[in-house]
């Protein structure tokens, strides 16, 4: 047995979490998560050289046909001459400066901060003893997650790390059917190592070749190191954890991680997609998306500032800052944290674009935020015409909110309607707290004490009878409107 599975076995014996799922599902999801709302999503690492089509740069390059291909056989020539290796030099993060990052995210509102450590094409961006080809070692030559880390820890953020490597088994695998720089000799460690066969559907849980022993012995080493050496309180991992070969080795690290965190003192998480954990044993993560309707249990959304690339690319389509401001009310609505991307260029700068979207956030968060942090849901999470699309990868349908679309959070005694579109005129008619019968439907009958609307001076005048409750304020945009009410 290998010292890193000795350690693995010993941890697992000693604590309190065993790698079964009866024994996964005694986890609770800690109170402060949810409480968060608000977080920080980080593409960033040699894709972002090229800057071409998304971040899936590094596989798309080697499959011939496609735009990538063809855009670097025309800029930077053969791949055999030039592979995706040769843009590690190019990526040197000159203009990284992580305590100026981290005053950004908080400046956005963002409550938490979670980098990618080792996306899919086998860089780690920190400091690593399992392979040279990291970011302390080649390309900026610094570790970039520990800095990060601690950066956004002295300003109070909560700090997470993602890990995409289990799809590094495939991701390569393309360059091998034509001469490129991917070629035995390969060994553990190499950085396109293994680089094997891609599956048909990513989603075949039983796809053959399956992941050796050697290839998840080492996913598992590389988690296990983020974990030990960065002590994350949040784990995120990508959705080809799901597959049946790696389902013994994701209970395995689940326990490692949540031992080691009772271990130091420290409430720790996972997120994951799909059915990848046993439901209730970690966090359900939607990507590009959300549900329809309220949840019992903590769940995330990651989106991107960006539709079409979570990285930085010279192409990148970007939301306007109201969406996500609708997104993420929306989300907290229903028991939700929204985990927001952008993607630095490749000296460690942001796009104006994408600065520019986090301070609107923070903007309205300043004025709104006491409806979004340390919320709850309400007895409904909303009313209103415009309906949910559900499910992943629907971020990219618009949605046409209305003043008329309200959502409800509750904080302190305190319960907000936010109009998730401003009204033109001032005018708003929220009808779940209408004059109304309760003696058999569970209809709302309380008594409505003030009404207010927040980081608006002037007066609001009120009135409620059987068609809603009629708030009379100043006219506003399409950002979200909060109307706060307090109730007995």
């Amino acid at each position: 047995m290998s010292a890193f599975l000795d350690r693995l076995e010993r941890v697992i014996a000693q604590g309190p979490y065993s790698d079964s799922w009866e024994s996964l599902s005694e986890f609770q999801p800690p109170r402060w998560f949810n409480r968060l709302k608000f977080g920080i999503f980080l593409h960033w690492g040699v894709y972002s050289v090229p800057a071409f089509a998304n971040e899936w740069y590094s596989r798309n390059m080697y499959i011939q046909g496609t735009r990538e291909f063809e855009h670097h056989v025309q800029t930077y020539g053969p791949h055999a001459q030039f592979g995706y290796k040769d843009y590690i030099p190019m990526f040197k993060a000159e203009k990284f400066d992580p305590d100026a990052w981290a005053a950004l995210f908080e400046a956005a509102g963002a409550r938490y901060v979670v980098p990618v450590a080792e996306h899919h094409d086998g860089f780690q961006m920190y400091r690593s003893d399992l392979s040279h080809w990291n970011a302390w070692e080649m390309g900026p030559k610094r570790d970039v997650l520990g800095e990060l880390t601690a950066s956004c820890r002295a300003r109070g953020m909560v700090t997470g790390a993602s890990s995409h490597r289990v799809e590094h088994w495939f991701f390569m695998g393309h360059g091998r059917e034509f001469e490129s720089d991917i070629r035995e000799p390969m060994a553990r460690g190499d950085f396109y190592w293994p680089a094997m066969p891609e599956p048909a559907d990513h989603h075949d849980l039983f796809s053959e070749p399956t992941p050796t022993a050697e290839f998840l012995e080492d996913w598992a080493e590389r988690t296990c190191e983020i974990i030990d050496r960065y002590h994350p309180s949040i784990l995120y991992f990508d959705w080809w954890i799901q597959h049946s070969a790696v389902k013994p080795w994701l209970k395995k690290v689940a326990a490692y991680y949540y031992n080691r965190g009772v271990e130091w003192g420290q409430d720790v998480l996972i997120t994951y997609k799909h059915d990848a954990f046993q439901f209730g044993c970690a966090v359900p993560d939607v990507e590009r998306g959300q549900f329809a309707d309220v949840k019992p249990y903590y769940w995330q959304s990651d989106t991107a500032a960006a539709l079409n690339s979570w990285c930085y690319t010279t192409e990148n389509v970007y939301k306007a800052p109201e969406e996500l401001v609708h997104d993420l009310v929306d989300i907290v609505s229903k028991n939700g944290c929204l985990l927001l991307n952008v993607g630095p260029k490749p000296d460690g700068t942001f796009t104006p674009e994408d600065e520019g979207i986090l301070r609107a956030i923070g903007a309205w968060m300043r004025v709104n935020g006491e409806a979004i942090y340390d919320s709850r849901p309400w007895r409904k999470f909303g009313e209103g015409p415009t309906q949910i699309v559900e499910g992943q990868f629907a971020d990219g349908i618009r949605k046409a909110f209305t003043s008329r679309d309200f959502r409800f959070t509750t904080a302190k005694g305190v319960l907000y309607a936010t109009a998730l579109r401003g009204s033109e005129t001032g005018e708003y008619n929220i009808t779940s707290l209408a004059v109304q019968d309760a003696s058999r439907v569970a209809n709302f009958h309380g008594i409505v004490r003030d009404v207010s609307v927040l980081g608006q001076e002037a007066p609001v005048t009120w009135t409620r009878d059987e068609e809603g409750l009629h708030v009379h304020a100043a006219p506003a945009g399409e950002m979200p409107v909060v109307i706060r009410l307090t109730i007995d």
